[in-house]
């Protein structure tokens, strides 16, 4: 529609203007976050589009709202916010995860976006699409392996296309949405944005994935069969004291004592930009001092005896004086670790589960034999005890029916 004219804006309306291109431009002084007076332009295209935002603005003038006034765009914003608010402030890996959250996610699906004129709308549609969205597709995996080795193509990269359905879970996505509702809240702390749009998105729908922790029976069998290969003394470390992966391969000989008997957990090991070095444990709690049972102290000492046997190049090559390392004597690489406890689990025939999910056998092996909450909490270096009962609440209440069903034996043989 053609440009209203003839038309007087009253005082602090602002104008409205045809532009070169065509479209419509909104000139409007407006209250900023940070307090201040500000003028910003607004688009549509056309006249009446205009003046409804003219209309919006005033409405938030009204209620004394301020106005998001800044003009770059949400790739810009978050690009932004990894280098000079998230890299100073957390551990480097959880850097890692949220950068590539932010580049393999949030860029491709809302970068482009204006970041004042996102909306709650904007972000729900973008994380139900998500939802069925084969990520192997979307970020052309299978396609840069097939240029680097035709033979290899698979997926997307076939012809025709066999997508592999790759979708993102319920964790993830949820995940995602945190990481980007923490990014806008330090845009309105930081006064960018006038509100979180990203809180008034709910938290994708579904089941996430349970914890499959092994019986007694099934980690049993599993040790028998790993007492030949040559990392037993890790895989028993990782389910007698609940270790995670970076801890076990992070362990340090200065961190174990044994003479005492017990672990001083401090550090992980970590491959960060492509480099594989010790970094602080996740928090201050994961740090703590593990008592060793007396056979696995016994399996640790034979391990020290037969690394210290190994050659002079092995010694020289394992220069953090790390307790598990390769054959070669270097830093064990995580990915191998995931790969070597994978054909372990098919080798020993038993029901296939994560390798983190050795540490929740370790509590899961606890509480059955009645160890008390608290003791666990310690074991496993969680932050608090509601933690530690959150994640193992069907446990718990299994080993609770089993002690009341126990008290039957008060009524002998009664009927």
């Amino acid at each position: 529609m053609a440009e209203k004219k003839g038309r007087r804006s009253p005082n602090g309306s602002g104008t409205i203007g045809r532009r070169q291109d065509g479209r419509f431009e909104l000139k409007l002084f407006v209250d900023a976050p940070d307090g201040t007076r500000k003028r910003i332009s607004v688009y549509g295209a056309t006249w009446e589009e205009a003046d409804a935002e003219r209309t919006r603005l005033k409405e938030l003038a009204r209620r004394g709202a301020p106005v998001d006034v800044t003009t770059m765009n949400v790739r810009q914003y978050l690009t932004g916010w990894l280098d000079t608010v998230v890299e100073p402030s957390v551990r480097p890996t959880t850097y890692v995860t949220w950068e590539a959250l932010v580049r393999l996610y949030m860029i491709p699906g809302l970068g482009k976006r204006k970041l004042k004129a996102l909306q709650a709308a904007d972000v729900r549609t973008w994380l139900n699409k998500l939802a069925s969205q084969c990520q192997c597709c979307a970020q052309g995996k299978d396609a840069r392996r097939a240029e680097r080795e035709p033979s290899r193509a698979r997926c997307c990269a076939l012809t025709p296309a066999q997508c592999c359905n790759q979708y993102p879970s319920v964790g993830t996505r949820r995940t995602i949405l945190r990481v980007l509702r923490a990014a806008l809240q330090d845009a309105v702390d930081e006064e960018v944005l006038a509100r979180n749009v990203a809180k008034q998105v709910k938290m994708p729908a579904g089941r996430t994935r349970k914890e499959k922790p092994w019986s007694q029976a099934e980690a049993e069998q599993f040790l028998n069969t790993a007492k030949d290969h040559r990392l037993y003394a890790m895989w028993s470390v990782a389910l007698a004291i609940g270790l995670r992966r970076g801890e076990a391969i992070g362990l340090r000989w200065d961190d174990v004592d044994l003479e005492h008997g017990s672990v001083d957990v401090t550090q992980a090991l970590y491959r960060v930009s492509g480099t594989l070095d010790l970094f602080d444990v996740k928090t201050e709690d994961s740090e703590a001092m593990v008592p060793l049972p007396p056979k696995l102290l016994k399996i640790l000492r034979q391990h020290r005896a037969d690394q210290l046997a190994e050659d002079r190049a092995f010694l020289d090559a394992n220069k953090l004086d790390l307790v598990f390392t390769s054959t070669r004597g270097t830093p064990l690489e995580p990915r191998n670790i995931n790969r070597a406890f994978d054909g372990l689990v098919k080798k020993a025939g038993v029901r296939p589960i994560r390798l983190h999910d050795l540490r929740h056998s370790c509590a899961t092996l606890l509480f059955a034999q009645g160890v008390p909450a608290a003791t666990v909490q310690r074991i496993l270096r969680h932050s608090s005890i509601a933690t530690t009962t959150g994640i193992y609440m069907e446990v718990i209440e299994r080993v609770r029916r089993d002690a009341v069903a126990s008290m039957d034996s008060l009524f002998g043989d009664e009927t």
